[in-house]
């Protein structure tokens, strides 16, 4: 427990924080992977140049601040954050750098505001939070390393098979490569590939939602290429059947949790649909008899990754409706058959059919994609705790 007097200065540094903004953690990053460029190795160096990372990290450091006298307020983004943590092999040993270049961040970019006293009161509520983050990680760790098929660290994995599910999106089946049984998860979660290649000018941690139900044997991920991506573009250009990979457990805090009379509406635009496939997919095996509704946009027949699948899905379950969306379709792509509409995804106009009783939204896409589904949902009435989404990469706020 910190005392009265170090949230006092926290809180009286909140101003500061502020005004340095987003420059405070590009200058953290900046001396961090100068003094230690290990973390290059850790770290998503694509998220530093896009700015997402360094904004992600001010937010959270300001949202400390701000709640230090009540961090329990917290609790979510704490839960989330570990969970990322774990897919990259963090230790403890992490947490004393990244303290160390944050206090000396502080002195550097107001050096007639870091007194003694302000940088002990830093070095106090770093330490807190850090002990909060090197507890639940480990409780993760030892959970994952306890499930039946489980494991710490690395493991390795063969690809079985590598599949192209859309122009953009591939699919890799990975199979343990000792034999063994592989841990269960909650559909939704996401497996972390930790690529170690001389392809590759560092290693690179990647997160990637597992877009099947959990079957103890195998796990399916889906990859998108994106433009400049280390990751996607090593995996669709270098990695093949048969290649081996090192994986750590599944994890993620964006998971499916409903019971049989509850109704699930699944919404996805591009390789957002990936966990919602994995969802899907466990409601159907498990003959889940409330109504689901899928819900999906793209850019067209050659981008929509697992058409097929759905509408085969769609025909063997009286409970599925599905509604797809193209944006601009091609002229093979069959009006009714292939999509639904043209255009933009337009909630409006399946209002109707999906706004039901008790029911929970799980969606994902890109962020202004999900901010119009999120906007959309709230101005039907329907209650927060009943809407889910995940944020590919540093979170962000919708």
């Amino acid at each position: 427990m910190l005392d009265a007097r170090t949230i006092d200065i926290i809180k009286s540094t909140i101003p500061l924080l502020e005004s340095a903004n987003t420059a405070l953690t590009e200058h953290f990053y900046r001396r961090m992977f100068r003094d230690n460029p290990e973390l290059k190795d850790v770290f998503n160096l694509s998220h530093q140049a896009s700015g997402r990372q360094p904004a992600a990290l001010f937010a959270a450091v300001l949202a400390y601040a701000k709640n230090i006298d009540n961090p329990a307020v917290l609790a979510t983004a704490v839960e989330r954050i570990a969970h990322k943590h774990t897919g990259f092999a963090i230790q403890p040993a992490q947490y004393d750098i990244v303290g160390h270049h944050l206090l000396e961040t502080i002195k550097e970019l107001a050096p007639d505001a870091a007194t003694p006293e302000v940088i002990d009161a830093w070095a106090q509520a770093y330490g807190a939070l850090a002990g909060i983050f090197i507890g639940r990680e480990e409780q993760i760790y030892r959970a994952n390393e306890s499930k039946t098929g489980g494991w710490r660290g690395t493991r390795a994995f063969v690809v079985k098979e590598k599949r192209a599910e859309s122009g953009q999106i591939t699919s890799f089946l990975l199979v343990p490569a000792d034999g063994g049984a592989v841990a269960g998860y909650l559909p939704g979660q996401y497996l972390s590939l930790h690529l170690d290649a001389a392809e590759l000018a560092h290693q690179e941690y990647r997160q990637y939602s597992l877009c099947q139900a959990p079957n103890g044997r195998d796990y399916r991920i889906a990859v998108k290429r994106e433009p400049g991506g280390t990751g996607s573009s090593f995996l669709h250009d270098h990695v093949q059947e048969g290649d081996v990979l090192q994986l750590l457990p599944p994890a993620g805090d964006f998971f499916m949790a409903v019971t049989a009379d509850t109704p699930v509406v699944l919404i996805s635009g591009g390789v957002g649909q990936t966990p919602m496939r994995a969802m899907l997919d466990q409601l159907l095996r498990q003959g889940h008899p409330a109504p689901i509704h899928w819900l999906h946009a793209c850019e067209n027949g050659a981008q929509h990754a697992f058409g097929d699948d759905i509408r085969q899905r769609r025909q063997a379950h009286a409970n599925l409706e599905t509604h797809v969306w193209y944006r601009e379709p091609a002229a093979r792509d069959r009006p009714a058959e292939d999509f639904d509409a043209a255009g933009l995804m337009d909630l409006n106009k399946v209002k109707e059919r999906i706004l039901l009783p008790g029911a929970h939204y799980y969606f994902c896409g890109p962020l202004p994609f999900m901010a119009m589904v999120k906007d959309t949902l709230s101005a039907w009435g329907i209650a927060d705790e009943q809407l889910h989404y995940e944020v590919f990469g540093p979170h962000q706020q919708l």
